[in-house]
């Protein structure tokens, strides 16, 4: 075996037994670093297909952002995990339902699972003699160029929804106002008090 078909195996298993931990481990702590572990040999995987931007962009958004995010809200977080645990087991059965459909659905999926006439041959030729990132950056700014923009405009418009929906208006809490302020007439915002010797206000 060369050493590309070991480090294949070592991170393929590495990704899936960090991804069955994930799910298995009764600490939440321990389930974000068993998820960093799956991301980190998922781009492993990645590097091994030569597709370093992807490899790079998952370690830095997921590994860097998204699981240490995770981790700190979990670890910041009182969790009663003995309610948790109760509310897991009571929605227990609907839960088993909906994973059984799922793989039903992923066993017909795969049962029909083809490749076109030509694939080895279209997958032997170059793309180019630009480097990976180079070429990634030319099919997503100028062949699906518009697909792209779409796609971010979906994702603003997903964030504003989630602002509005998640925004609650307190009236117990003051709040500034910064036009009342800024108009206000000095002459009436301060008076003065003519205080005499030995009294008080």
């Amino acid at each position: 075996m060369t050493p590309l078909v070991i480090a294949f195996y070592a991170f393929a298993v590495t990704t899936i037994s960090g991804g069955l931990m994930t799910v298995l481990a009764r600490n939440p702590v321990h389930s974000v670093l068993w998820l960093i572990l799956a991301f980190l040999s998922s781009a492993g995987l990645f590097v091994l297909l030569g597709a370093e931007f992807v490899a790079m962009l998952l370690i830095i958004v997921y590994v860097g952002a998204v699981a240490v995010l995770f981790l700190f809200v979990v670890m910041m977080l009182d969790v009663d995990f003995a309610e948790l645990k109760a509310e897991m087991a009571r929605y227990m059965p609907l839960a088993l339902l909906i994973g059984v459909v799922l793989l039903m659905q992923l066993a017909i999926a795969f049962g029909v699972w083809g490749f076109s006439d030509g694939v080895d041959s279209r997958l032997a030729q170059p793309i180019g003699d630009a480097e990976n990132t180079k070429q990634l950056g030319m099919i997503m700014y100028d062949q699906f160029f518009l697909i792209f923009q779409l796609a971010g405009l979906i994702l603003l418009v997903a964030m504003i929804g989630a602002i509005v929906l998640t925004l609650r208006h307190r009236t117990d809490v003051k709040r500034q106002d910064v036009m009342t302020q800024m108009s206000r007439d000095p002459a009436k915002a301060m008076e003065l008090k003519d205080v005499k010797p030995g009294q008080g206000l």
